[in-house]
């Protein structure tokens, strides 16, 4: 792989894009994303505390800005280095090219999370899995569309919203290149989870011509069945998340009293070494002030190891070679690898979490399990009042996709699933209670 075509900023099926002076291809992405429905919607959805009653603590949308801050830093400092040692690039490109793309692709990450978290992911494979009304679609789609049924994956539904044609977000290649982390179909039977960007998957059947025609743009190096190696800067995005999840998570469950002030403390100074001074902690006043100015060294910390590790591996990383997260193996593994050792134990399996991730095996199975009869409805199948009513509820351009094509099985699925997993808790779970009698 080579840099000039991975920083691609040819948008897909679009002719050129002329140039604007003060704004580059990649910085007019991130615009598209903050402006955009899907975007807005992470305000309320789970990042780890559902439905939280404390302002301080992280929803999805936070922690996305958050992630983008984050990852903006870490391409701007790799890409700093990689023009040097390119000069070539510069020509075309600068530094604020490589933070644009980061920036954009992180900020856009968690788009196509489902309400109640990871939980929701479950819940919304369960019903495929598990309950006969949505087994019996198995021997209806094809085995790649059952594959992807089975397996809802947040990263893959994020993908399909980028590329929706009712978004409008029409992003670069490289953007949507450095945004998918698992750049394989959930069917894909050659996979090797000890790569790490084969551990799950970042597209479904509906977008393999989508990832496709990205994946060519870029010249991702391909693996054969539809699958390929990672862009580059995808491994800065992934960096990033796991930079503000592992240590972000921790902040807001010592301000829950999840964790002691003493051992978060003790686990952030683990990460920092040398540079941690208990003292000048002391002169902070209140616990967010405490915790603020940890979180910042700690962060400084993992980008300056993170940048210095991609850099070092950035052969390999063109080459297809290098597949790991880039926090997996960094000087302070062993550090984060206890952090999230003791977040599970107390922090992603507190009462108040698995309480709220419990209703979510309920509600959205439940939403299913109503809502595709009533795209079946649409579709032409079925004429109960019931339904008919259900399907008034759907967006308008849900009903419109459903109608275009009403005899595609897995496409009237693929879009109740679009409409479901794209709820906000809050929404989800008022909508449930009403449907189903509970509340009104």
């Amino acid at each position: 792989m080579n840099w000039q075509q991975l920083l691609s900023p040819q948008r897909l099926d679009q002719k050129p894009d002329s140039k604007e002076p003060s704004r580059s291809a990649f910085e007019q992405d991130y615009d598209r994303i903050i402006f955009s429905h899907p975007f807005r919607r992470l305000q309320d959805k789970t990042q780890v505390h559902p439905l939280p009653e404390h302002d301080f603590v992280h929803t999805r949308l936070t922690h996305s800005l958050e992630v983008s801050s984050v990852g903006r830093s870490l391409g701007k400092r790799v890409g700093e280095v990689i023009l040097q040692r390119h000069p070539q690039l510069e020509k075309d490109f600068s530094l604020f090219d490589f933070g644009a793309i980061v920036a954009a692709a992180s900020l856009a990450h968690d788009l196509g999370n489902p309400p109640f978290g990871h939980a929701g992911e479950d819940a919304l494979s369960d019903f495929f899995l598990h309950h006969p009304q949505g087994q019996a679609f198995k021997n209806k789609v094809s085995e790649g569309g059952w594959n992807d049924l089975i397996k809802f994956e947040g990263n893959a539904q994020g993908f399909r919203i980028l590329n929706k044609k009712q978004y409008g977000l029409k992003l670069t290649a490289a953007t949507l290149g450095a945004f998918t982390k698992y750049p394989c179909p959930a069917f894909f039977t050659a996979r090797d989870k000890s790569k790490k960007s084969q551990k799950k998957f970042g597209f479904f059947k509906s977008e393999e011509e989508y990832f496709k025609k990205a994946a060519d743009q870029l010249g991702l190096v391909s693996l054969g069945n539809n699958s390929w190696c990672r862009h580059p800067l995808a491994f800065l995005v992934e960096a990033a998340d796991d930079i503000c999840y592992s240590i972000i998570d921790l902040e807001d469950g010592c301000r829950l009293g999840l964790v002691s002030f003493d051992d978060t403390v003790q686990m952030m100074a683990a990460i920092l070494g040398d540079q941690f001074n208990s003292e000048k902690l002391k002169k902070h006043i209140s616990l967010n002030e405490k915790l603020g100015v940890l979180r910042a060294l700690v962060i400084g910390k993992l980008v300056d190891e993170c940048t210095a590790l991609f850099l070092d591996q950035e052969e390999a990383i063109l080459n297809g070679t290098f597949d790991s997260a880039l926090t997996d193996v960094c000087p302070s593994k062993k550090a984060l690898d206890f952090i999230s050792k003791i977040s599970i134990e107390k922090i992603y399996h507190s009462r108040n979490v698995v309480e709220i991730e419990a209703s979510g095996h309920e509600v959205l199975p439940g939403l299913l399990q109503e809502f595709i009869l009533a795209g079946f409805h649409l579709a032409g199948h079925g004429q109960t009042r019931k339904y008919a009513n259900l399907s008034v509820l759907f967006p308008e351009e849900v009903r419109w996709a459903i109608r275009q094509d009403p005899t595609n099985t897995y496409g009237v699925i693929r879009q109740v699933i679009d409409f479901v997993s794209g709820l906000t808790d809050r929404h989800a779970l008022s909508l449930f209670r009403k449907i189903k009698g509970i509340a009104l």
